[in-house]
């Protein structure tokens, strides 16, 4: 039973992966017809609904109060910050070259808990991290007597969000309820990027309903997907499946816009997996050792 749980979630976050890998191929399509705070807004407004439904349905709306208050706000901004960055480096690079730099995102996470939430982080954890960044670096650097290209640097700046607004969600989980964290941080990031979206709003295009529609279920889906995931197995053993997107965003870019990753993305995201396994392989060994 242990091993068929462990390979049900794997399973799930593989569809998980799958799933929002299809999302952000439609964010790419839609980036490039609207603006990137556009997109962003679209992307939680389309969600909100899937968000609320099954809470109405069964009656737990009572659960949205939220509790930390400065701690949601902050989270909101935080996500205005990645999705608008993240659009804008996906409409700027390939899938392959925006997750490659994405995935770095862990990392981050790993150095933030240190100084954020008092976490202990090994030598060999930190030397994890700093090889790791230097796989960033590798892909955002200069090349060719040009300056880094605006996907990769916006790519960068989305995973520092991200990583910031997980540190923030281990802190706002002592407090609220799992369905007030992820309506508030929907429902913020529509708000601010709405917001922000207005003096460049452009008509909404009846051809695009489709492509609004997709993004609200698989994001939906998605999120479904990978809370069941975590779920049915421990994170040292779904995580690392998360980096399949890089093979679904190779295989988008190869059938939708015709690109391939060049050899900088695939040595650079090589670089930032391996630190990210190893780090996870270390976590996973320390608490088996604890028990």
């Amino acid at each position: 039973m242990h091993a068929s749980e462990h390979s049900r979630g794997i399973l799930l976050m593989l569809l998980a992966v799958a799933v929002f890998s299809l999302m952000d191929a439609q964010l790419k399509l839609l980036a490039g017809h609207y603006g990137a705070l556009q997109v962003a807004f679209l992307r939680g407004a389309t969600s909100l609904p899937f968000v609320l439904a099954p809470l109405l349905l069964r009656g737990r709306i009572a659960r949205l109060k939220p509790v930390n208050v400065r701690l949601h706000l902050l989270r909101g901004a935080l996500a205005v910050l990645m999705l608008g960055s993240f659009v804008l480096a996906v409409r700027e690079s390939s899938l392959a070259t925006t997750y490659s730099i994405f995935m770095s995102a862990p990392l981050m996470i790993a150095a933030m808990s240190a100084p954020l939430l008092g976490e202990r982080v090994a030598r060999a954890q930190w030397v994890a991290i700093a090889v790791g960044m230097c796989g960033v670096l590798l892909m955002i650097a200069p090349r060719g007597g040009g300056w880094a290209s605006l996907g990769a640097l916006v790519a960068a700046v989305a995973a520092v969000a991200y990583a910031l607004a997980v540190v923030t969600l281990r802190r706002l989980a002592r407090t609220d309820t799992t369905e007030s964290m992820v309506f508030w941080f929907t429902a913020l990031l529509s708000l601010g990027a709405g917001l922000l979206s207005i003096p460049g709003w452009l008509p909404l295009q009846a051809a695009h309903w489709p492509l609004f529609l997709g993004v609200g279920l698989t994001g939906a889906l998605g999120q479904h997907l990978i809370t069941e995931a975590f779920r049915h197995a421990p994170a040292a053993v779904v995580a690392p499946f998360e980096y399949t997107a890089l093979l679904w965003g190779v295989a988008l870019d190869v059938v939708l816009w015709h690109v391939l990753p060049g050899a900088v993305t695939l040595a650079g995201g090589a670089v930032v997996i391996g630190a990210g396994l190893y780090l996870l392989r270390r976590e996973a060994r320390s608490r088996s050792t604890a028990r």
